[in-house]
């Protein structure tokens, strides 16, 4: 029988708990399983486009992390400081914490500071607070220019931000004030969810147009005034609003910038298939790692990639422990849903890692890829935590 272990898992999102519930479930109670994250709840964050048009309350989309407890999974709420991979050694709090084979699944922080004007200028709607604010706005506007901006090329959940402009569309609709409201997009990327494939991006295009949302691809927002009401762009252009949504640009949390595991890159670098990082027995795992794919761009930042990387790490970590070998390998495979309002959602997948490019396809939207979304949202919250 082995000696007794220690897993410390850093990060309470996707990644973490599936991780933490894999290796509770692999590993006999004499190892520990210890999971750190600063917050006290675990907010499941597909779930906040619906709290953005008022289809979700805030309290019934998330669920305290002490519930893991539950399993015999030890939870450490606190900041986390210092992150030292070559010893395995976490500060939190003022505590250190050493661990046999140590997961990074910190995400990545949004980092909105880095265009002036913007966090004052709209709704942040990645963030519990934003989507709630946002809803507010809606619920407020009658006329004028609703605008959804994508404030850098690459961001989490590549699909959330045209999910959220075809939300909007749908709720001004049921509110009979459509046609008073423009909604636009305004992207800093080349085309919707490019790494996806032209077919895909091509889809979703199809999407807004249909619904009367302009898209506007390669703008790189500069500044924004916010007492104007103005979006200024690296490419010259001005777009004026009286609304606006935005997602931030993104960046590795500062505990991982300042320590040795960030590369030149800003983010982690792993092994693709094993998600190991160049230190013996420390793993990173979802948004916290850059990927890169043959087409030139990283894997995409998303829940169902976190989570099928923490069943392969979880797994792996498990052999190691029982003196087994650590055959599990992440294969690139993903999907998501895709609303477009109206109770229904298209619902797309495929393999990213597939070469040339990733063969992606997306399914028509339809009531049934809407419940699809819904269940998988009460079986998380109900059995997962």
């Amino acid at each position: 029988m082995s000696s007794p272990k220690t897993v410390v898992i850093l990060g309470g999102g996707v990644g973490g708990v599936v991780a933490a519930r894999e290796l509770r479930r692999r590993l006999p109670r004499q190892h520990r399983v210890v999971l750190v994250d600063r917050e006290r709840e675990h907010l499941f964050a597909p779930s906040l486009l619906w709290l953005m048009v008022g289809l979700r309350e805030a309290g019934s989309i998330k669920r305290p992390l002490q519930r893991l407890a539950r399993r015999g999974i030890e939870v450490r709420r606190g900041e986390i400081e210092t992150i030292d991979p070559e010893a395995r050694a976490v500060t939190v709090a003022g505590e250190t914490l050493v661990a046999d084979h140590l997961i990074v699944a910190l995400g990545a922080e949004l980092a909105v500071e880095i265009v002036p004007g913007l966090r004052d200028a709209g709704h942040n709607f990645y963030t519990e607070a934003g989507a709630d604010g946002l809803r507010a706005a809606l619920e407020s506007i009658r006329s004028g220019r609703i605008v959804v901006l994508t404030a850098a090329p690459a961001y989490k959940c590549p699909a959330a931000p045209y999910e959220a402009a075809l939300l909007i569309d749908a709720f001004l609709r049921k509110r009979g004030l459509r046609d008073a409201i423009a909604i636009d997009v305004y992207a800093a990327e080349p085309g919707p969810m490019g790494v996806a494939g032209p077919a895909m991006s091509g889809a979703v295009k199809q999407l807004l147009a249909g619904k009367g949302i302009a898209y506007h691809p390669e703008h790189q927002v500069k500044s924004v005034d916010s007492a104007a009401r103005r979006l200024a762009f690296a490419n010259g252009a001005q777009a004026e609003f009286d609304l606006l949504a935005y997602v931030p640009p993104h960046r590795a949390p500062r505990v991982v910038r300042d320590s040795p595991l960030a590369s030149e890159t800003g983010w982690i670098t792993v092994d693709r298939h094993t998600l190991e990082t160049r230190f013996n027995n420390v793993y990173a795992l979802g948004d916290v790692v850059s990927i890169p794919l043959k087409l030139g761009k990283p894997l995409p930042k998303a829940g169902v990639f976190a989570h099928g990387e923490a069943v392969v790490v979880a797994t792996n970590i498990a052999a190691k422990i029982m003196g087994d070998d650590a055959t599990a390998r992440f294969n690139g495979h993903g999907e998501c849903f895709i609303e477009i309002g109206d109770g229904k959602a298209g619902f797309g997948g495929g393999d990213f890692y597939a070469e040339p490019t990733p063969t992606v396809k997306l399914r028509a939207p339809s009531r049934r890829w809407h419940l699809g979304k819904v269940l998988f949202e009460k079986s998380w919250l109900y059995t997962r935590l």
